[in-house]
């Protein structure tokens, strides 16, 4: 059986628009969630292009004479240079259209992607939205959160007090519209069975992620548990836009 891909995406329940943008692409082996920010609805415009560019590298890429935006990077395999290469571009088109339309400077958005090759998945993040690879049972955190309450909670400025009354969690310290977009990467070699998920804080703000390991174990089907996940991130409160995509490794 190849890998499984599944994805869903939801406004929650406080939201009145959705700024949030999902991309499932099994035929490159990608999953993509981009969380939009920004006034006059910008951040579903910077989450929109986010996601748009990216499915146009990978379309370009597959052509192996075409030009790419943004050089090789020699120093990453072919996996790290498709995401972040595909990011670069993402952010460049953002800031540029941030600089045409008034309305829309500002904008930005968070990404988190995996992209599988064989039994190794790579994730790329650029932000505060997460990727786990669920595995047995567990969920396994596979980025950290660019957000300035984890810049001071890995420099231990914070007490266990103030991380749980801290009130800028919301604050990010990268994001896809600034001049740069620098992204980390991850890779994890994969047994069969694990699951790989890209989500929003929608999701990991509403659920803790021993929830989301419980979720995923008790359900197989892949679509299942997306809708799952979302509903009881609604049912939590759902203050914020929601939206995840899985991809199931099967060796």
């Amino acid at each position: 059986m190849p890998t499984e891909y599944a994805g869903a995406t939801d406004v929650g329940r406080k939201r009145d628009h959705n700024e949030d943008a999902l991309l499932v692409l099994p035929e490159h082996d990608l999953a993509v969630v981009c969380d939009g920010m920004g006034g006059h609805e910008a951040g579903e415009v910077a989450s929109g292009i986010g996601v748009d560019t990216i499915k146009r590298f990978f379309e370009i890429a597959k052509d192996g004479n075409a030009t790419w935006p943004f050089p090789y990077n020699k120093k990453l395999d072919d996996a790290g240079n498709l995401l972040v290469v595909g990011v670069q571009w993402a952010n460049q088109r953002i800031r540029e259209m941030g600089e045409t339309d008034r309305r829309k400077s500002g904008m930005g958005t968070t990404f988190v992607g995996v992209l599988l090759r064989g039994a190794r998945a790579t994730f790329g993040w650029v932000g505060d939205s997460r990727g786990y690879v669920w595995r047995r049972g567990h969920l396994h955190p596979a980025t950290s959160d660019h957000s300035l309450i984890n810049e001071l909670i890995k420099t231990g400025r914070l007490s266990d007090e103030e991380i749980a009354n801290f009130q800028h969690k919301n604050i990010i310290t990268r994001a896809l519209g600034m001049e740069t977009a620098e992204v980390d990467l991850n890779a994890f070699d994969l047994e069969s069975g694990d699951i790989c998920l890209v989500c929003c804080d929608g999701l990991t703000g509403m659920l803790t992620d021993a929830r989301i390991a419980e979720i995923l174990a008790g359900e197989s089907d892949l679509k299942k548990a997306c809708d799952q996940l979302i509903a009881e991130a609604n049912a939590n409160g759902g203050t914020d836009n929601i939206t995840v995509g899985l991809a199931r490794y099967t060796a």
